[in-house]
């Protein structure tokens, strides 16, 4: 009888981190120690996410966040937990969270040399019904001689350091990137460690799915409706491509990285700016999608060079395989171009 193999010699994603930060000489350590700070928030919320409905956190909290959504009561208390989590790691001069309506600066103390974005429960709206939910975060290092002001954010999201996210579901996923490459981790409850299972995530350049919301078609302008219509109803001898929509962003961008195709939130006679948040929704996807080898855009160029003009300011996107979102930028430039 052959013994099964088990492998002992595992790389977590701070053995990964502390990996990459020897390979830089020039690295002080104060990133991975933010890294782990935000690691611990995200294994807090895994717990929280799995327990809520024993623990009595499944429904709404009874107030609303700035966009006006009614905030559940996960959404208060992982909000809570990050903010608590960069806060004492002393390594964060600036936090910008969705349910918060001003950024956060850090008292002295412990203030240090990076800003924080993130959506502390992103897909909150589907918690009660189980379906996948996630953390999602951007890195910046703030601005040279800067104490640490909210302009240290108000910047493109290429200025990005690190981008990631961490979704909860069946298991907790972590897919992250330090601007070389994304790699994959997933949560090992046993131990309490991230461990590394997707390494080097590589998007296909082109897909067979595509994810948006199709209730919203009504209001789509002419490129939108052209682009889907034509993936739905190819010539003949080409397959139509298969819809899948979740309504959680991290779920939706997470099966994009790994399987292709293109996911879209476009703007509409609805919500004409869009209605992603491009400083902590939009730029760390896109910031993931690009360093996979795929391409994210606004519909009127990269999403990564947007400069914000405030904090909360929303965008559409469309992310995904290279080849995809090609496609879909071709039809919109004919469009824009009519305009013109």
């Amino acid at each position: 009888m052959s013994e099964e193999h088990v492998t002992t010699d595992i790389i977590t994603l701070s053995r990964h981190v502390l990996d990459e930060q020897r390979r830089h000489k020039e690295a002080s350590g104060e990133l991975t120690l933010l890294l782990n700070a935000i690691q611990l928030g995200c294994k807090f919320v895994a717990t929280n996410v799995r327990k809520a409905r024993l623990l009595n956190l499944i429904g709404v909290s009874g107030v609303s966040n700035v966009q006006g959504e009614e905030q559940k009561k996960l959404d208060v208390i992982s909000n809570e937990i990050f903010i608590n989590a960069l806060r004492s790691s002393g390594k964060v001069a600036v936090m910008v969270s969705e349910e918060d309506e001003f950024p956060i600066i850090v008292e002295e103390g412990l203030r240090g040399r990076y800003c924080v974005v993130f959506d502390p429960l992103d897909g909150s709206s589907n918690i009660d019904a189980g379906v996948n939910v996630g953390t999602i975060f951007g890195i910046y290092r703030i601005r040279s001689g800067s104490p640490g002001t909210v302009e240290d954010v108000l910047r493109p999201g290429n200025e990005m350091v690190v981008a990631g996210y961490c979704m909860y579901g069946s298991s907790a996923n972590m897919v992250l990137s330090l601007g070389d490459g994304v790699n994959g981790y997933t949560l090992d409850s046993a131990i309490g460690e991230f461990i590394l299972t997707h390494p080097n995530i590589r998007i296909p350049k082109r897909g067979k799915i595509y994810s948006v919301n199709e209730g919203n078609a009504i209001y789509w302008d002419e490129a939108c409706t052209e682009y889907f219509n034509s993936i739905k109803f190819p010539p003949p001898g080409k397959n139509p491509y298969s819809a899948r929509y979740i309504g959680s962003m991290v779920a939706d961008v997470h099966r994009t990285l790994l399987y292709g195709g293109i996911f879209a939130y476009p703007a509409d006679k609805k919500s004409r700016s869009g209605k992603l948040r491009l400083l902590y929704e939009c730029f760390p996807m896109a910031f993931l999608v690009e360093q996979a080898g795929g391409k994210a855009i606004s519909g009127f160029g990269r999403i990564l060079d947007i400069v914000p003009e405030k904090i909360h300011a929303r965008a559409p996107i469309f992310l995904g395989s290279k080849e995809d979102v090609e496609d879909f930028e071709r039809i919109n430039t004919k469009y824009t171009n009519n305009i013109a």
